[in-house]
């Protein structure tokens, strides 16, 4: 596992002590899956611009609204 040293702003980093806090998770543990998170949205997109560039921004702009309406119901 890695260690990074990250510098935040005093109130960011009080922020993120008081949501550690009462997610009843460590500092480090929010970080890491707020990390995941980023990370997932990034891989999306970029798997998304490849897509588009392949086969088009219609056709993948098409999938989304599929996407869309079969999760509105």
């Amino acid at each position: 596992m890695a260690i990074l040293k990250i510098s935040l702003p005093d109130d960011i980093a009080k922020q993120l002590k008081s949501l550690a806090q009462n997610r009843g998770l460590s500092v480090n543990k929010l970080v890491e899956e707020i990390s995941v998170q980023a990370v997932a949205v990034w891989d999306t997109e970029t798997h998304f611009r490849r897509v588009s560039a392949r086969v088009g921004t219609d056709a993948a702009l098409a999938v989304l609204d599929r996407l869309d309406a079969a999760d509105r119901g």
